[in-house]
């Protein structure tokens, strides 16, 4: 044999395979961005989100925003402790899970491409999102889901952070929460305070201190 000249052994169908076999670049499925499954537990009178962290880290966000926008949408107070953050109030895995769902559709994947290689920058005073692989660029979309509306968790026997509004006129805290309306006792406008609802009739919710 000609030490020179190559001899075609494989079919060309062999051959096409082998090649796009050497090809680093992904498609489809593989490689999809994927976001950590939150891992929420309760503990006592607050929830754990245990690999917050992590989840912004993959986002590749400021744990401080990120933050920010769960305790908006919950409608509750928190901290952030090492790579944990801590929620007042008792709230379900899916709705955490939900959220962290949302944040990620409006802050972080680009909708021109589909890509989360984006970053937050101020335009004046919007906030956009420019994705450093296509280079599209978005005003961020502020939405707040019915799902999680604070309204939904005025129920008998459920504890809330709220804030007092106004006074009634038999001097008692009033607060409006949707359709609601909350009363609570030896209570200021601006005062904010915890409280469990111990009776719900109609649109009105009353509530004792806790």
């Amino acid at each position: 044999m000609h030490p020179n000249i190559y001899y075609m052994t494989d079919s060309y169908e062999a051959l096409l395979k082998k090649a796009y076999s050497n090809i680093t670049e992904t498609s489809g499925d593989e490689g999809r961005f994927t976001v950590p499954a939150a891992r929420v537990y309760i503990e006592g009178k607050t929830t754990i989100l245990e690999n917050f962290s992590e989840i912004a880290s993959t986002l590749r966000r400021e744990q401080e925003h990120l933050m920010k926008y769960l305790l908006g949408e919950i409608g509750t107070a928190g901290k952030i402790e090492g790579s944990r953050a801590i929620f007042n109030g008792k709230f379900d895995q899916s709705q955490i899970a939900g959220l962290i769902s949302k944040y990620t559709e409006d802050y972080v994947i680009c909708s021109e491409c589909g890509k989360p290689d984006t970053r937050l920058v101020k335009d004046g005073r919007i906030l956009m999102l420019r994705c450093d692989a296509c280079g599209g660029h978005r005003p961020v979309r502020k939405r707040k889901s019915k799902a999680f509306d604070p309204a939904n968790n005025v129920e008998e026997g459920k504890e809330m952070d709220v804030e007092i509004q106004f006074l009634s006129k038999r001097g008692d805290g009033v607060v409006k929460i949707g359709k609601y309306t909350m009363y609570v006792s030896k209570a200021k406008p601006g005062q904010k305070v915890r409280v469990k609802i111990t009776r719900v009739a109609g649109s009105i919710a009353f509530t004792e201190r806790v």
